[in-house]
Order: C-alpha cells, then structure tokens, then sequence
C-alpha cells in the first residue's frame, strides 16, 4: 500500500484501533489519535487491552494527558484495523 494510501485510511480511522506493522517488523497496537501529512500517532493499549502509555521514552510524544507512539508513514509495512477491543 502505497504512502497517501496510508495516510487517508488513517484519517478515516482516527478514534478506532488499529495494528501497526513497521518495515523493521515490530507490531504496535493501539488507537488512531491524530495524523499528519507525513505521520500517524497512537495511543497505545497496555497488556490488558486498556489505554495506556502514560509517562515518556522510546518513540512517545506527550499529549498532557499520556503519549503516543508516533510513525513516519514510509516506516509503515502493513495496518489493520482491528475489529473489537481484547
């Protein structure tokens, strides 16, 4: 899927949950919280299906209230949108 592809699924999806699959083969889950022409940011759940990342480190930009994993969409290999949360 191409670059703008990415980016329009991910304004439709912003609200819903998704899974990320980066070109380096890591997979992120988590909520669309905003997108940019050239990123997506997520809210990640933690191990029990819940809203997490609260706090700052690794790819995480804060939002005041926690932070999200952000991603280039040219670092993107594959996104699903996922149908329930676990």
């Amino acid at each position: 899927m191409g670059y703008h592809n990415y980016y329009h699924k991910c304004r439709q999806g912003v609200g819903r949950p998704v899974e990320i699959r980066t070109s380096r083969g890591t997979v992120h889950r988590g909520i669309i919280h905003r997108v940019t022409p050239n990123r997506v940011y997520i809210r990640p759940f933690d191990g029990g299906g819940n809203l997490g990342g609260f706090g700052y480190g690794g790819f995480n930009a804060g939002f005041g209230w926690g932070a999200a994993n952000v991603f280039a969409f040219g670092a993107i290999a594959s996104l699903v949108f996922l149908a329930f949360l676990w």
